[in-house]
Order: C-alpha cells, then structure tokens, then sequence
C-alpha cells in the first residue's frame, strides 16, 4: 500500500506548519562527512526522528514507516491535516568539490512543493521536485558544486492534507549531473509564419519564435524533413532555410528524416510518391541518396547537422512494406543505408533510431536486441514519451535506462509534450482534450506543462554514467493559424495540438518555457 498512514506517534501539526521551512543552524544539527542512515534503516518503523537526520516544522508528519525501496523502511511525509516540514542532515568536513545526491523517490502529488535540496553548500540551493509516481519509484539526482566545505541535505513537503511523499535510499557522492539537450521540434515554424502566425514574448512583444525560445534556453532545435510533401513545406528547401535561423541562433540542428511524403509514425510508414515501385535494392539507394543530399546541402551552406534520425517513430520499420519489422534484415539494410549517407556527409554527425516506446521495456528491447543482431549501426536512442499513451513515469524510467546500459548508447527523448489548457483553439479536435486523458497529478495547465516537463528532465538527467542527453518537446511554435494544420494535402485541416505548445493562444511564449533551464 503506498499511501502512508501515521499510527505510531502522535502528529503534531502546530503553529509551524504555516511557516516557511529555514533550517535549524547548522551547530544543532547532525554533522558528518559523509551520509548517515540515508537507507532509514537505523531505527525501524515509527522513529521520532531518523538516525542522523534533524526534522523542523511539522515534524510528526515526518517520520520513518515500512515499506522501502532497496531495504525495509523508508522516509515518510504525511498528515491528515495541512503540513510544512523539512527532514535534513548537515554534513561538514566536505573536501570541496562536485557533489551529487542520488534518491529514489515517490509522491501522491498535490503539495504546494514537494523537494529535495542541497543548501548551504557555499552556492546556490540546488532542488530537484519529487515527480508525481504513486506506484512506481522513480531515481533523482541533485548536483550541487560545494565550496565551503560543508552541506545540507534537505527533504521537503509544503503539502495539503493527505498528501504524501516517499524517500529512500539516498547517496551522496562525487560527480556531477545535467544534460545536453534542451531542444524543441520547431517543423510547424515557417508554414505558421506564410500563413500569418504571430509569436510573442511574455510581454506581448512580437518577435522570432526561435529568437524568443533561445532567451529561453532552448539550445537545440528538431527539423522534419519529407521528401515531397503537397504544401511543399517540410521538404529540402525549407529545411535548409529554416537551418540558417538555427544555427543563427547559436543552437545545435537535429533532422528528422520520415522518408515519406506524409507523417510517418507506428501507424503509417509510406513510401514517398517517387520511390513507389521500387525494389528493395533501389529503395537502398534511394535512402542513401536522399539522406546524403539534404545533409550535404546543409553542409554547403555551413549549417552541418549535429544529429540526425534516420526515420520516425520506426515501431514497425519504415519504407513498408519492404522495411517492414517483418523482414529485419532488410531493414537493417535500409537503416544502415540512411547511416552511411551520414557518415559520408560528416563523420562526426549523431545517428540515432527512434521508437515511440518511451514506456515500453519488452518492446524496446525486442526492436534495439533485433537492430543489433541484424547488425544495424547507430549512435543513440531516441524515444518518444508521452506520459498520456506511453506508460508510467517509472515504466519510462526503466526503459530509458535499460536502454543506456544494455546498448551502451546515449539516450534522449525524442518527442515529448503536455496541455497547459484542454480546449481547442480552431474547430479541429485537439488531441488530448478531456481531464480523464491527463496523467495523474498533473493538470491541463501552464504549471502542470512545466511540472511534467521538469519532471521528464530530471528522469532524463537521472540515466547512469551520463547517458541520459536531454530533450525536443513536440510541437513548441505549432499554434492554431489558419492554413496551418495537420494534413499537407487539406488547406482546410486543423492542427490538433495548439494546446500542447510552448506559446498560448495569445501568441505568447507561456512561462513553461523555464523548463529549458532544467540543468
């Protein structure tokens, strides 16, 4: 049962449950020089206090109960009535350097905040949010560089009645954390803009989208490419035009190759109009063709891709039917195809694969065990996660690391995305448009979009051995313009995700956008 119940001492919900939580000074405090009891094993359910750790506020809705993580016990914050409490230990002694704590963690969601934090470390407190996972524990890092010598471990809850949280297992230990990539696929942008799209900053002001999500902190941006599409947007063209505003921006370039002339996902992977009728030799040569001229021509013009996806979403394969999962080796023919045109253009170039798995541990490894043994070569994993269809935050957790260690690859989401509101902005059904599509504990608003994106950071940030890259959520700049909608062929189709973008229906940049600055 995960929802704790506090039997074994009295709670104390005092005067201090409205205060905001300091920590005693570090002379009352519990010191050392390394982490005491962080398994909460010492003591054995109901302890006043955990054995070398201090608590302030509300502190019998702290407290040590069955149930852990890796041992018997774990930390617990709950009570029956509003609390604010903090359970910390000061450590001292510390040989100055990059620290990071390791926690598995667990929450039921609804606090006003729900932390762990390193303060006192002779910088700025560093905090990581405990994701909402009521079932599943989920693993947490918080770097933090110290500089005097000394350090606080602190878990927090600001929390409503009932609310409650669960910590185990912490470590803290030299090394660092954070990611790479704080990246956005930016497709829709310059069909939005032909047809009239508008993009703000927080303060009304239009400008460049790409200029107003760098101010940001975006630093890479995710380009489709097909390779005849009917709106003559997304193609070769247009991808090199939109490159120049990228790479002007100082970010980093992704190109996502469909091979299509139309969305290409788990449900659909047609063969460009062009390349219809052609053998599975000739659909080799076609990949490699069109792979190398994109990318050569970015090359030309000084605009080098730094990744590249050689398909989409390639659940099933691509190219069907001849590159269909049906027939693995040739279509470890037609990735290996794609790889070698990337190599040729630039050897240094990222390739990765990308599944629309991000939840899905058997079938990840069913496809990347089958990629390997047919010989297919690649760089990285790239996985869509959409916590609404994919699976829970811990199942994604476990794949995604699973994924790291069993391949020995980098790994990133390659799509991600959440509503800040459920109505539609255009006559066209949004996607997610219903409160029983939203995952638990995280609402159709611009918090609850920068909740799960913070959240999905730090699961990202979390991968062992630094194989966890970072991020492209998908579709920030695809508002609701006239024109501008889903299906290339349609003029009159409309767009389906306006309410999962990083601009509200106001035209301005929402302030979910501070998820960029995730570590």
């Amino acid at each position: 049962m995960f929802h704790p119940r506090r039997t074994l001492r009295t709670l104390l919900l005092p005067l201090a449950a409205g205060l905001a939580l300091t920590a005693l000074p570090a002379t009352s405090a519990h010191a050392a020089s390394t982490l005491t009891n962080g398994g909460f094993e010492a003591d054995g359910a109901g302890a006043a206090a955990p054995s070398g750790w201090s608590e302030y506020g509300s502190t019998g809705a702290s407290f040590v109960e069955a149930g852990g993580h890796g041992g018997s016990y774990r930390l617990s914050h709950w009570a029956s009535a509003a609390y604010k409490v903090e359970t910390y230990q000061y450590l001292s002694g510390l040989t100055n350097g990059a620290y990071k704590l390791t926690a598995w963690v667990r929450s039921g969601g609804g606090q006003k905040s729900a932390y762990i934090a390193l303060k006192n470390c002779g910088g700025a407190e560093q905090r990581t949010d405990l994701p909402v996972s009521a079932s599943g524990w989920i693993r947490i890092v918080v770097p933090v560089n110290v500089t005097n010598n000394q350090c606080t471990i602190s878990v927090n809850s600001d929390a409503n009645a009932d609310n409650w949280i669960n910590v185990d297992d912490l470590t803290f230990t030299s090394g660092t954390s954070g990611t790479s990539i704080k990246g956005a696929d930016i497709s829709s942008l310059p069909k939005s803009e032909a047809k009239g799209g508008v993009y703000r900053n927080s303060s009304g002001t239009s400008g460049d989208a790409l200029a107003i999500l760098k101010s940001s902190g975006m630093n890479y941006a995710r380009v489709k490419v097909w390779v005849n599409p009917a709106d003559g947007y997304n193609n070769k063209a247009h991808v090199l035009a939109l490159a120049k505003r990228v790479k002007a921006q100082g970010m980093k370039l992704l190109v996502d190759f469909h091979y299509s002339d139309f969305w290409a996902d788990p449900g659909r992977q047609d063969k460009p109009a062009a390349w219809a009728g052609h053998s599975y030799s000739q659909l080799k040569t076609d990949v490699y063709n069109h792979t190398y001229d994109v990318l050569n021509a970015l090359k030309a013009q000084g605009t080098t891709a730094d990744m590249v996806q050689v398909g989409n979403e390639i659940n099933g394969g691509m190219l069907w039917n001849e590159g269909s999962t049906s027939n693995w080796s040739q279509l470890a023919g037609l990735l290996n195809s794609g790889y070698d045109a990337v190599k040729a253009v630039n050897s240094s170039t990222t390739v990765a694969l990308h599944l629309a798995k991000g939840g899905d541990l058997a079938g990840t490894r069913w496809w990347f065990d089958s990629a390997r043994s047919n010989g297919v070569k690649f760089d990285a994993i790239g996985l869509s996660y959409y916590g609404y269809w994919h699976g829970t935050l811990a199942d994604f957790q476990t794949t995604l690391d699973d994924a790291a260690s069993r391949y020995g690859k980098p790994v990133f989401v390659a799509e991600t995305a959440y509503p800040f509101r459920l109505d539609s902005d255009d006559s066209h059904e949004n996607i997610i448009d219903t409160s029983a599509e939203l995952v638990s504990g995280y609402p159709a608003s611009v918090a609850g979009q920068t909740r799960w994106m913070n959240d999905v950071a730090s699961i990202v940030e979390a991968v062992p051995n630094g194989r966890g890259l970072g991020i492209f959520y998908w579709e920030a700049t695809w508002t609701a313009v006239n024109g501008n909608g889903w299906d290339p062929t349609d003029p009159s189709s409309g767009n389906a995700w306006e309410n999962q973008a990083l601009f509200g229906y106001d035209d301005r940049a929402l302030s979910s956008m501070s998820w960029f600055r995730h570590r």
